[in-house]
């Protein structure tokens, strides 16, 4: 571990970095370069101290998950993440198989979608990252752990997971694209991998699952006309259009409603009810 090179580099992108680059304010009275530790620490979800300790060169080695979770919050670039991960004396995580890093250029037009659901997933169909309406009309999938963050898993193994979002006569849909869109991550990645492994969870978990798996159906569905049910404000109607990554690793997903329409007008009510987590039963 490169204690002294890896806090330059921390505190070199830190003061590189504007508050607009990140969704924040820039006030008048701002007097730091760049963000202020805080800030970074907050994106990071650490403490301050934490923070502030690696970069003075007093920290403990950081972890893979928390070096990850700095890169999104400094907004690295694929090649500033791997050089971090080599500063903190770790292997540098592969590109295709680890896709939890979301480029720049896509957080910052995730950063600005306020009005509208939108989140970021990965190829194997991971939450990486929800704004507070996709929160508020499809549940907190990103502070789930485990295979809980993939939706194939919520869809075919949780007890409550995905399948009351979407009306009864919409499900076969559903699980047939999820299935297929799984395969085509199979298909890239291969056995030997987080996809593997996810898939030879669920074969032995669900019957549904590998009835579908043996079918051989491989696609990749995003862009899509949606009827999605809320607790409270039943269903709503949207479009979802996507954004890619250049190496299509990963999807920016937006979920918008037609002008003036009635489900414009539940998004909206969704923003006053603030984050609903979905019924457990």
């Amino acid at each position: 571990m490169d204690r002294t090179g890896m806090a330059d580099f921390l505190r070199a992108r830190r003061e590189a970095l504007r508050p607009a680059d990140v969704g924040l304010t820039e006030g008048p009275r701002r007097r730091t370069a760049g963000l202020r530790r805080e800030e970074v620490a907050a994106a990071a979800s650490m403490s301050v101290d934490y923070y502030t300790r690696l970069e003075q060169q007093r920290g403990p080695q950081p972890s893979t998950p928390v070096l990850a979770a700095l890169a999104r919050a400094l907004r690295l670039t694929s090649d500033e993440r791997d050089y971090l991960f080599r500063l903190a004396g770790h292997a540098v995580p592969d590109r295709l198989g680890r896709a939890d890093h979301i480029t720049p250029a896509l957080q910052r037009v995730f950063a600005r979608l306020s009005d509208t659901p939108a989140l970021v997933i990965s190829h194997l169909g991971e939450t990486l990252a929800q704004n507070a309406l996709g929160i508020a009309l499809l549940g907190d999938h990103v502070s789930a752990r485990g295979w809980a963050r993939f939706e194939a898993w919520r869809w075919f193994v949780a007890p409550h997971g995905d399948r009351a979002i979407y009306p009864e006569h919409d499900r076969e849909r559903q699980s047939r694209a999820i299935v297929a869109g799984l395969r085509s991550a199979y298909g890239i990645l291969g056995p030997a991998s987080t996809a593997g492994e996810l898939v030879a969870e669920l074969l032995a978990r669900s019957e549904e699952f590998r009835l579908l798996w043996e079918r051989q159906e491989v696609a990749q569905r995003f862009a899509d006309h949606k009827v999605l049910v809320h607790p409270e404000l039943g269903e709503i109607e949207v479009d979802c259009q996507v954004l890619f990554t250049e190496d299509r690793g990963q999807a920016l997903l937006v979920l918008t409603p037609e002008p003036r329409s009635e489900a414009e007008e539940k998004i909206r009510l969704l923003g006053v009810l603030g984050v609903e987590r979905f019924s457990t039963g």
